[in-house]
């Protein structure tokens, strides 16, 4: 129990001034001359005073609150090296044991480092884990905290928010050894099949330097062996292989004695952006779908775009003077000789053979295709005709030959089953409606056995556009000229622009486009598989994860011709992807995470915020022997840590539970009190 007195006055405090100063001037004069009853009347003044400021005894029960300590626990990656954890969880144990004696301290365990974000596990921030602990607690509350770390920390603040002690308990060993290499200069983005200028640095916490080998890979494919000298910034160049995602990754032989090789690694991810596509559009008379084809082109960013139309063929003989005519002469020997390797993609739109060409050079655009080029034949009712190009040695370049029928008759293009699931066509809007929600149209060119695949089907399921592979090229054949109906909105329209630009990039070897493909990524501590196919089961997919484990993901088909699967991970790093005889990188997490810069244990970076707060730190190692330290209660602002101790504050605050009151002048005492003081002094001046 606490015994206090409390003042509860009458009257506000002035009023009770206003009343009592003139009496006590009057009773301090008398007192000074010295007149008969002046200690009567000082009695009686009392009373009264006593009477007006009310004085109440307080009896408190209060109950003592507990002092806060935070164990803050580390459990990122870099814990887990060597016999870090082991010595994490027997500090933790005996920390709780020894802490549990003690009634005066309420202990928080903190544990941080293992989460589901990538953010949060790309740096040990501990400080941020402490503020949350000691987040509802008065700072005169906090009795202090206690850190179990490798001293690898990233978020030390240059203060703390509360006046108690913070000791620090290192794991690992003293005098630990590491070699690391780290990306100096890595540009983000590079042009496909350019050279693109990187550097890097080898690292080591030694005294030792000289030369090292480092082994650099492009998607998992060996690059090239380098020399670097530890220590020095060493360039490097690469060729950038493919559009899309490439990851380069530089590699050192792990070093006798060295810690840990989880560092030795280092990740960049260099976006692969392709140079201006060319595509050669030959034409070869006006027509409605020719401008079709050609603001298709002309409106992608990555095309450049060279068109002829053959407006004069060579046998029209009119009699027109040639310095009249003011066509431009098709230039087919630069374009089709001496320059073809340079087109990524040849067009023959409703073309036909009318000695424009050579014959010869049919022989060329097919050598073309064969080594690696694209072709696609837009085909109109000439390429059923007596002048097909079919009919010429560009044959051995065609997936399929005309049987000389022109259908006429209205008609829904419609997708195969095989098209259904070809990244080509799959998905195309209004595609899933029978039929399908787009325009009808009007023409289609018979051809027989075609190669390759059939994805779009007209009536009677005959080809429509047929797809295939010669040699290392690829080709296309688009049996209709109608598709300008989808652009020009007739009943409807249809999806002209996603069909003309998928057939063009296909051909053009886009990675997203082909048929089998296995992407993986990672999202925050997620890897997500994706395995584009044109079977119905592909099967499950094979991972392994940067620490060597082997792992099986189940893929789920997601859509037609798509399957994925996920699974949620703890490493941060490079995993490889199998399926089948396709494999695929992906990286998960923060790329060269700065909670593997350095993996060797350290005193350094926590030795000055805990020395502010009259804190320790001490490594675990030194008191293998003793334990850790003892547990010892200091209050004010006596030392916090010893020898073979470490000090945590109390707290004087309490919480009030009842309060009793007893007046003690008031009711029939204290007036009883104030009448015979008043009556004395009466008494004493009447005499």
């Amino acid at each position: 129990m606490n015994w206090s007195v409390s003042f509860e006055p009458l009257l506000s405090w002035a009023w009770v001034a206003v009343l009592l100063v003139p009496v006590v001037l009057l009773a301090a004069l008398t007192l000074w001359l010295g007149r008969r009853g002046s200690l009567l009347r000082l009695v009686a003044l009392a009373a009264l005073a006593a009477a007006l400021i009310n004085p109440v005894l307080l009896d408190e029960l209060r109950d003592p609150l507990k002092s806060v300590v935070a164990v803050i626990v580390d459990r990122s990656q870099s814990q887990e090296i060597g016999d870090r954890t082991a010595e994490t969880d027997a500090a933790l144990a005996a920390l709780q044991q020894r802490l549990a004696r003690f009634k005066d301290f309420e202990v928080r365990v903190v544990e941080t480092g293992k989460a589901d974000s990538a953010d949060e596990r790309a740096e040990t921030r501990l400080f941020g884990a402490l503020d949350s602990a000691f987040r509802d607690v008065a700072p005169s509350r906090v009795g202090g905290a206690i850190m179990i770390t490798d001293g690898e920390v990233h978020d030390t603040p240059s203060s703390l928010a509360f006046d108690a002690p913070l000791h620090a308990l290192i794991t690992g060993r003293q005098g630990e050894k590491d070699r690391r290499i780290r990306f100096e200069k890595a540009p983000r983005f590079g042009l496909v099949g350019k050279t693109l200028d990187m550097t890097y640095r080898v690292l080591d916490t030694s005294a030792e330097r000289g030369p090292v080998t480092v082994r650099v890979s492009i998607n998992g494919e060996p690059a090239t062996t380098e020399t670097a000298n530890i220590g020095e910034e060493t360039p490097l160049r690469i060729t950038v292989p493919r559009a899309g995602q490439n990851i380069v990754e530089l590699a050192i032989d792990h070093a006798d004695g060295e810690l840990t090789d989880i560092n030795n690694h280092a990740i960049a991810l260099v976006d692969g952006i392709r140079e201006n596509l060319r595509v050669l559009l030959v034409s070869g008379e006006p027509h409605a779908g020719e401008r079709t084809w050609r603001n298709l082109l002309k409106s992608d960013a990555s095309v450049d775009l060279v068109h002829f139309t053959i407006l004069r063929p060579p046998e029209k003989q009119d009699g027109t003077p040639i310095n009249e005519l003011s066509l431009i002469a098709f230039p087919t020997r630069e374009l089709f000789v001496e320059r073809i390797s340079d087109f990524d993609l040849i067009i023959f739109d409703r073309y036909q053979h009318r000695d424009v060409l050579p014959i010869l050079y049919y022989d060329y655009i097919a050598e073309y295709v064969e080594k690696g080029g694209a072709l696609l034949v837009a085909a109109g009712p000439e390429y059923a005709g007596d002048q097909s190009i079919a009919r010429t040695p560009l044959m051995a370049a065609l997936p399929g030959l005309p049987t000389g029928e022109v259908i006429e008759e209205g008609f829904y293009p419609r997708l195969t089953d095989l098209g259904k699931r070809h990244p080509v066509t799959r998905g195309l809007q209004g595609a899933d409606s029978e039929p399908p929600h787009w325009s009808r149209w009007f023409r289609l060119i018979g051809i027989d056995r075609p190669d390759g695949e059939t994805v779009m089907k007209g009536p009677d399921d005959r080809p429509l556009l047929v797809l295939d592979r010669k040699g290392k090229g690829r080709v296309g054949m688009f049996l209709s000229d109608q598709g300008w109906l989808w652009a020009r909105g007739f009943e409807g329209g249809g999806p002209h622009v996603d069909l003309y630009r998928r057939i063009a990039h296909w051909l053009m070897k886009e990675p997203e486009l082909e048929e089998e493909r296995l992407t993986a990524a990672g999202r925050g501590m997620t890897l997500d598989v994706t395995r584009q196919t044109m079977s119905d089961d592909p099967g499950a997919a094979q991972v392994i994860t940067p620490s060597g484990k082997t792992r099986t993901v189940p893929l789920a088909k997601s859509g037609d011709g798509l399957f994925s699967g996920s699974i949620e991970t703890d490493e941060i790093g490079l995993y490889q992807v199998a399926n089948g005889d396709l494999t695929a990188l992906a990286h998960v997490g923060p790329i060269n995470a700065p909670e593997f810069a350095d993996t060797v244990s350290t005193e350094d970076i926590l030795r000055a915020p805990a020395e502010a707060t009259g804190g320790s730190v001490r490594r675990l190692e030194s008191l293998a022997g003793a334990g850790i330290p003892g547990i010892v209660p200091v209050s004010g602002t006596a030392a916090a840590s010893g020898r073979d101790w470490i000090g945590l504050r109390t707290t004087n605050d309490s919480v009030l539970r009842a309060v009793t009151r007893v007046p003690l002048f008031g009711g029939l005492f204290g007036l009883a009190l104030l009448l015979l003081a008043l009556g004395s002094m009466w008494y004493r001046e009447g005499r």
